[in-house]
């Protein structure tokens, strides 16, 4: 029997998006019908022998990892194979099946959106944290080598790798905290919503949540389906903490171009034409990257902000492909960061000569004057003139004296000796006290106190997982004593009377404990 040709719009709308939503969509549907099979029979909503037969065809379609069917229009999207597959695994037409009662293809949307997202946002945070330590543990190391910083691109004032790289990681631990409180935002449940106002039958929304490793329900069933600034803030995040990581790495190049650091080799292509060249054009794909997830977050906010304060494709289907790509991109990106981060090392930092000879040191010549009771402006002056007549390196006691002619009070011996040396030395920066500066003592204290801050998100992270692992072992066993069927020994469930069933009593979920990740 021949296939039906595909219509225009089946062919250039369905047909694509169900191929790029098939891959995410399916296991997650089923891994959520199962906790709302497994509510309905113990609600005694669908009796238990026809709840068991569910169960056993959704674990069948769980443990089918086969690709999924070619779209050949005989079902409309994922949600329409999932019955289809399920009514062919029970050995029923679907016109049987009860696994949509009191649930709406919209709250169901919802839930398994929430579920891919919070469960990609998990292995994105495992990559934020993984880099952070990264970060941190090559900012201890070289916390005493000293390099030119910049402003505005020109050379600035002296400061070290480790003070550079700390001050990243502590962006990059603001992140992961904000990865840590998105995690808790899509980990609130929007199934029992159904289409948006719910339903009359006797359903018990948290025992679905609590299954799926929800810590709490969304508030309201018309947020719960038409609510979309939780897509919003994925896109939104992920662009902004690309784009952090893209100023790291175009700062980088700098540091590779001037040889300060090595150039690992694992993370460079060959030249097709230049056989001495060795390009670490990885991260030109960092800049790209961010430049992509900024794209993937205005699409999203486009979409969302063109939608009805409804459920609506556009703010729902139409902008999933775009996080799941954002997602992807995030932990490959945070992946390679890391990876190259923990390959640099020192090779020829600028020497002393070279930092004083591009003028950074002469802000800390003018501290100097100071610290002596000269007044700041004045100061300055003094240096400018200075630096007008000449580079450091060349200045004299002879020199300072004459450009600070017309100063109130002329300056000691000791105030010259220290402009000078100050200004000859860049290595000072290594004694400043400043705490957050980048002296060596205060730039490993840093590292200590914003790797405390790592830790603190890491222990939330495990909260989460501990929550889902535990809940998935619940689901599991649950289903599988259900698909036993109520005769079953050993199976937990009893008869309810009308074929209904019910099992021993549920541990407290969501409406109860609240959500762990705070």
């Amino acid at each position: 029997m021949s296939t039906p040709a595909l219509t225009t719009y089946q062919r250039h709308h369905l047909r694509p998006t169900y191929d790029h939503h098939v891959g995410y969509l399916f296991p997650a549907m089923v891994r959520a019908s199962q906790a709302h099979v497994v509510m309905l029979t113990e609600q005694g909503l669908v009796p238990a022998d026809r709840g068991a037969r569910l169960l056993r065809g959704l674990a069948e379609l769980r443990a089918d990892t086969a690709p999924a069917p070619d779209f050949d229009g005989s079902f409309e999207d994922t949600y329409y194979l999932v019955e289809k597959r399920l009514a062919a695994a029970c050995g029923i037409p679907t016109g049987e099946l009860d696994v949509q009662m009191a649930r709406s293809r919209n709250d169901l949307d919802a839930g398994v959106f929430r579920m891919l997202l919070r469960d990609q946002l998990i292995g994105v945070l495992d990559r934020v944290l993984a880099t952070g330590a990264t970060a941190l543990d090559a900012a201890h190391r070289y916390a005493d080598v000293v390099i030119t910083g910049y402003t505005h691109r020109r050379p600035a004032q002296p400061t070290t790798i480790g003070h550079a790289l700390t001050g990243y990681a502590e962006a990059l631990a603001g992140e992961a905290l904000g990865y840590a409180d998105l995690i808790d935002t899509l980990n609130t449940s929007p199934l029992g919503s159904c289409a948006f106002a719910g339903t009359d039958l006797d359903i018990a929304p948290a025992r679905v949540a609590e299954l799926l490793g929800f810590a709490a329900l969304v508030t309201n069933s018309y947020e719960a389906v038409a609510g979309a600034d939780h897509l919003v803030q994925v896109g939104t995040h992920n662009a902004r903490s690309l784009a952090t990581g893209a100023r790291l790495a175009r700062t980088l190049m700098d540091w590779l171009s001037w040889r300060w650091v090595t150039t690992p080799g694992d993370f460079t292509q060959g030249s097709s034409i230049m056989p001495q060249k060795r390009n670490p054009v990885v991260l030109e794909h960092l800049v790209s990257y961010a430049g992509q997830a900024a794209a993937d977050a205005a699409s999203v906010l486009n979409n969302v902000g063109a939608a009805w304060w409804e459920d609506s494709n556009n703010a729902t289907t139409d902008v999933q492909v775009r996080l799941w790509e954002s997602n992807d991109r995030a932990d490959r990106f945070f992946a390679l960061l890391g990876g190259f981060l923990a390959e640099i090392e020192p090779l020829e930092p600028p020497s002393a000569a070279e930092i004083v000879a591009s003028g950074a040191t002469t802000t800390a010549a003018a501290d100097a004057l100071t610290r002596h009771g000269v007044p700041f402006r004045a100061a300055h002056s003094v240096v400018g003139r200075l630096v007008r007549a000449g580079q450091p390196a060349t200045w004299t006691a002879e020199t300072v004296r004459q450009a600070a002619e017309g100063l109130t009070a002329p300056l000691t011996d000791h105030a010259v000796t220290d402009l000078i040396t100050a200004a000859v030395q860049p290595a000072q920066v290594l004694d400043r006290a400043q705490a957050d500066g980048p002296g060596t003592e205060a730039v490993r204290t840093q590292v200590h106190l914003v790797r405390a801050r790592f830790d603190q998100v890491s222990r939330r992270l495990a909260a989460v997982r501990e929550r889902l692992a535990a809940a998935d072992t619940a689901l599991d066993a649950t289903a599988e004593a259900m698909a036993a069927g109520p005769d079953s020994a050993g199976s937990g469930v009893t008869s309810a009377g009308s074929g209904a069933a019910t099992v021993g009593p549920a541990s407290a979920g969501p409406d109860s404990a609240g959500a762990v990740v705070r």
